[in-house]
């Protein structure tokens, strides 16, 4: 599993590289270029394009200059545009002596007059300027030549980071490049996955540098990017002889009048995540339509207040909560005063995970003092709404600061939060975090969150350790998006669709046959 960093981590990596893997920083750099080379030839016949590469004046730059260099003795046409002068020192500037020995053609950039026409000369444009170092917005000349590229570059590749985004908040520092692609280096860089820089990396692939793993595990990064390998290696072979009970038994309370969608896309999708015996309980009203709906779940009709699940009923499911190996509350609960007390009641006298979502979030933040009194491991499952529900905070606040109010409340709470959105992210109450990389702006519908709470539910259910289940979950939905916009596109995706695919996901991350 790949990590994700900060700068000031990243120049801390690159600093132990050298000083106890015994690397010189110049061959990180030379692999750094060598890196994005290759992943150009991965896309382009680069012997048949032209290269305008642009250069700052830091590590970056530097970066740039040796990729030149690379592109020059392979016979590219290549150019190299200078927007900080030639004042290179350390790396770069050996960097810098060797093409100009080589006669690598060099331009200063003093001003952009007709310099749209320039760029648009060129096959490809590769950012060189800023990298992880930006201090402050970007102005002058450079936010000018980096408008220019945006308006007129065919196909723009970034080098470690496009410029004008911190990479550690995901801010645009004034303005940005648009890259098409983004190589990075050893480790993703933390703003990647914040926004609005997000939508400005493109694709982006993280090259190893020869930073042995020995060095980066030295490094105790708390961030870790999800991947198939992590899931694979957390979900549990099945074992010939075996049965259902060997599974997981999962307890879903869920549903009310008006809600049964919530619960059947809850119940559905633990089932197709694995789960080996589920029980839905729900209020008496609408148990009809349940069982009809999902014909391999059990139902478990309970005391009825008004189409939701009444106070009365909340013996019998701490009973039941008991007997099994995890809980999901909330898909569709409602929002009634009786379900607040059934929420605080299991939390208290529960002695199994419970996953809380949807409406039972809305009861832990309409008496948050019920967290003091529970007994069983948490997780939550907020979207950004519910987040500032639990914490008081701005929506806007938290999702310009996603993974530090993760990880403060999860410290503060004891509870493993998973914080919804793109690129969600897993906190455990250690500390360690989980980026989540995969799913897709169509998987913004009603009934998403129900899906990847069955899934979830369905881990945990099965033993799997409760912060690696929410972090493979999040994978595994995000997967089973992608996977449904292949078939109906971004904007017919529905809940459904993503349900639908949850089997092909997982055949597709533990490399089974479909």
């Amino acid at each position: 599993m790949l990590k994700a960093c900060y700068a000031e981590e990243m120049r801390n990596l690159d600093r132990a590289a050298t000083e106890i893997g015994k690397i010189p920083s110049i061959l990180l750099m030379e692999n750094a270029a060598l890196a994005c080379v290759n992943e150009l030839k991965k896309d382009f016949d680069v012997s048949k394009c032209s290269v305008a590469i642009f250069c700052g004046k830091g590590n970056n730059g530097g970066d740039g200059l040796a990729i030149a260099r690379h592109l020059y003795n392979a016979g590219v046409k290549v150019n190299i545009f200078l927007v900080s002068g030639n004042d290179f020192s350390g790396d770069a500037k050996i960097n810098y002596d060797i093409v100009n020995a080589m006669d690598v053609p060099v331009d200063t950039v003093t001003d952009t007059e007709d310099f749209e026409y320039v760029i648009r000369s060129y096959d490809i444009v590769i950012d060189a300027i800023l990298g992880t170092g930006i201090s402050g917005d970007v102005r002058g000349l450079i936010f000018d030549v980096i408008r220019l590229i945006n308006e007129n570059a065919r196909y723009v590749m970034a080098v470690d980071v496009p410029s004008g985004i911190n990479s550690d908040s995901g801010e645009i520092c004034g303005i940005c490049i648009n890259a098409d692609k983004t190589v990075t280096f050893a480790a993703y860089k933390t703003g990647m996955f914040m926004y609005p820089a997000a939508d400005s990396v493109g694709e982006v692939v993280v090259a190893p540098i020869s930073i042995p793993k020995t060095v980066v595990n030295s490094q105790n990064l708390q961030i870790n990017v999800t991947d198939a390998d992590f899931v694979r290696n957390v979900i549990p072979g099945r074992s010939n002889n075996s049965q259902k009970g060997d599974y997981g038994k999962l307890l879903i309370i869920a549903g009310s009048k008006g809600m049964t969608g919530a619960a059947y896309l809850a119940a559905e999708s633990a089932l197709k995540s694995g789960a080996g015996l589920i029980t839905l309980a729900c209020p008496e009203s609408i148990n009809t339509v349940l069982e009809s709906k999902t014909t391999e779940v059990m139902t478990l009709p309970v005391a009825d207040n008004n189409g939701h699940i009444s106070y009365l009923a909340s013996s019998v499911l701490t009973a039941k909560a008991n007997e099994a190996d995890a809980v999901l509350i909330g898909p569709g609960l409602g929002r009634s005063e009786d379900v607040l007390e059934i929420v605080k009641v299991l939390l208290k006298e529960c002695d199994v995970p419970v996953i809380v979502d949807a409406d039972a979030l809305f009861a832990v933040a309409n008496d948050k003092d019920m967290l003091k009194d529970a007994s069983c491991d948490l997780v939550f499952t907020p979207h950004a709404m519910e987040m500032a529900r639990l914490t008081g905070l701005d929506i806007s606040y938290i999702e310009e600061n996603r993974i530090d109010i993760s990880r403060e409340y999860s410290e503060e709470t004891g509870v493993v939060l998973l914080l919804k959105g793109h690129h969600s992210i897993v906190t455990a109450p250690s500390l360690l975090q989980y980026i989540n990389n995969t799913g897709n702006p169509g998987m913004a519908s009603g009934g998403s969150g129900d899906v990847l709470a069955g899934i979830v539910s369905a881990l945990v259910a099965r033993g799997i350790r409760i912060d690696y289940a929410a972090a493979a979950a999040a994978y595994i939905h995000g997967l089973a998006g992608d996977i449904a916009k292949e078939y109906y596109g971004e904007e017919s995706l529905s809940a459904e669709n993503i349900l639908e695919c949850i089997p092909e996901a997982y055949c597709r991350i533990l490399q089974v046959d479909k």
